[in-house]
């Protein structure tokens, strides 16, 4: 079985202002793509965040509209971080949920991610 395969969260290329901070470092980084359980990002020139620790991520859609999440950093490859989701909060998640089903634009997809997100 290959990777996209086993994959159950379709990936969305998306561009937004999104900052990554773990204690007091906070860096502004690159988001290359997100899903319902983590987000991708551009590694950034000054890393130097400690891998084993949670991170926070903050997404900002527009004035009033954020996606805040804790997050693990699982893969580092090829000037990029992978990052898995640990916990958000239910606006934060309801604002995900919107932008995933506007970009895979099937309902059918969405509900089955959300399955595999609650474990059903």
């Amino acid at each position: 079985m290959n990777m996209t395969e086993r994959r159950c969260f379709q990936r969305i290329a998306f561009d937004a202002a999104t900052e990554l901070s773990q204690g007091d470092n906070t860096w502004q980084v690159q988001l290359l793509d997100i899903s319902l359980k983590g987000l991708l990002i551009q590694l950034p020139a000054n890393w130097s965040g400690i891998e084993k620790h949670p991170f926070q991520a903050c997404l900002t859609l527009s004035a009033d509209v954020q996606i805040r999440m804790d997050v693990q950093l699982v893969r580092s490859h090829n000037q990029q971080l992978g990052f898995s989701c640990l916990n958000i909060d239910v606006e934060s998640i309801s604002h995900l949920r919107r932008l995933v089903e506007i970009n895979l634009g099937d309902e059918r997809l969405i509900q089955r991610e959300l399955a595999a997100l609650s474990g059903a």
